[in-house]
């Protein structure tokens, strides 16, 4: 960037200020003297508010923030155009629209409307209307475009706002104040700095001081718009980057979960077939139960028959008989010994003899 020195500024006839009866004794701290009833304004003070409001906007721009250039009058219009389109910036050179930034919403929708007359008269749709409806809306867009081209670009309130003549400006001063908005201005002899947060005390009638100024507050908006491309475009590149990044990390998460299902399908898929080929070569269980003859349980009862069942358990009694086998013949009477029914009846009737007898005696 090129510095600018007090030479500079005295060739560009900086420090020419108003007749001294039109001055404004709040620039009293500014001024150096007067030659020939005309205020000379003290151009060491110029270099350096200008020098700290160059490095405010660059610091600015860098930081991705967005000054406001304005200048309306005809020594600064041309100036203030070529440097704001070169640092990307948005400019009034034409026409304060009043609201622009007290009342932005409204502005932005007229933004907005301009965008659409634009894009219809690039693409072809406004020469298909009728005459009378096509040169409405082309007096629309002349008139939008006169009092907003500057500013089509401008998304939200800008952060810093650079004037050329305040008394020109009048209404965009107290709008930029009323936001609290830092103020750079050009500030000749006859104009109030009060408020100005970096004001560039100067001649702001003369051409080359206007284009002095304004191309050095551009020029650092330039770099500083540039420096933060820069930066954006490698921020841009660094998040394309980790959006990759991440992406690929998903894919690869999704073909490990994928392969792990699959893993576990075809184990479950594996245990199934074994499973059903062992079913498939055992018997059912209700055939081999069928097959295996079932063992009758023994009633426990001393003269309980066993059914005939080669498995048949024959319990350890006495009077138990085993199965297959005939029971004994009964002997002849009068042969062997005695059964026991006959020897308890002999008891009973001797007993019953006995009875009779002595019941017969006591009578």
């Amino acid at each position: 960037m090129t510095q600018i020195g007090v030479k500079e500024l005295l060739e560009a006839g900086v420090h020419f200020g108003h007749q001294t009866s039109r001055w404004d004794p709040s620039m009293r701290r500014f001024i150096a003297g007067e030659i020939d009833g005309i205020h000379i304004i003290d151009l060491l003070q110029t270099e350096e508010t200008l020098e700290a409001a160059r490095k405010f906007v660059a610091e600015l721009s860098a930081g991705g923030g967005k000054v406001l250039f304005v200048g309306t009058k005809k020594q600064a219009a041309g100036p203030i155009e070529e440097w704001a389109e070169k640092s990307a910036m948005p400019y009034v050179s034409r026409r304060w629209l009043p609201g622009l930034l007290t009342n932005f919403n409204v502005a932005s929708a007229r933004i907005k409307r301009l965008h659409e007359l634009t894009e219809m008269t690039e693409t072809g749709q406004l020469d298909l209307l009728p005459t009378k409806e096509r040169m409405n809306m082309q007096a629309e867009l002349a008139k939008l475009e006169f009092a907003l081209g500057g500013v089509r670009e401008m998304k939200r309130v800008p952060n810093a706002v650079f004037i050329v003549d305040l008394k020109s400006e009048e209404i965009a001063l107290k709008e930029a104040t009323r936001l609290r908005l830092p103020v750079i201005a050009l500030v000749d002899s006859n104009c109030d700095p009060s408020g100005i947060t970096f004001p560039i005390p100067g001649n702001d009638d003369a051409i080359r001081s206007c284009e002095l100024v304004v191309s050095t507050i551009g020029e650092a908006a330039s770099e500083g718009a540039s420096a933060w491309a820069v930066v954006e475009e490698q921020r841009r590149l660094e998040e394309e980057a980790r959006r990759k990044k991440e992406e690929e990390e998903r894919v690869r998460r999704e073909e490990e979960e994928r392969a792990r299902r699959e893993a576990i399908e075809a184990e479950q898929e594996a245990e199934k077939a074994a499973r059903q080929a062992e079913e498939a070569a055992a018997p059912p269980a209700e055939v081999q139960s069928s097959q295996v003859p079932k063992v009758p349980a023994i009633p426990d009862h001393p003269q309980a028959v066993v059914p005939d069942h080669p498995q048949a358990v024959v319990p350890d009694h006495p009077q138990a008989i085993a199965p297959e086998t005939e029971a004994p013949e009964p002997e002849a009477p009068g042969t062997g010994e005695p059964t026991p029914g006959e020897g308890e009846g002999s008891e009973e009737t001797t007993e019953t003899g006995d009875t009779g007898d002595s019941t017969k005696e006591g009578v």
